[in-house]
């Protein structure tokens, strides 16, 4: 039970081994990285715009649709 405490030769100690194997990680890393193309960043904006659009139409609609019930509420209150 004592043999799980201890600590394995992969962990660092310290916070200066900690940093340094973060960095070596980021680093690792950042070699994987890839920057989409002109043609990937053009089609991504394009759908994001048309999202977009799509969502302020229909929250459009809903606001209206919303807006008339509470009005017509009003009305039924105010009578």
């Amino acid at each position: 039970m004592l043999d799980n405490l201890k600590e394995s030769p992969e962990q660092v100690s310290g916070w200066f081994g900690r940093a340094r194997r973060f960095l070596t990680d980021v680093r690792a890393e950042l070699v994987r990285v890839t920057c989409p193309t002109r043609r990937e960043v053009w089609a991504t904006t394009i759908v994001v715009i048309i999202i977009s659009l799509l969502f302020g139409i229909y929250l459009y609609v809903v606001d209206l649709l919303l807006s008339a019930v509470v009005a017509w509420i009003f009305e039924r209150v105010g009578r």
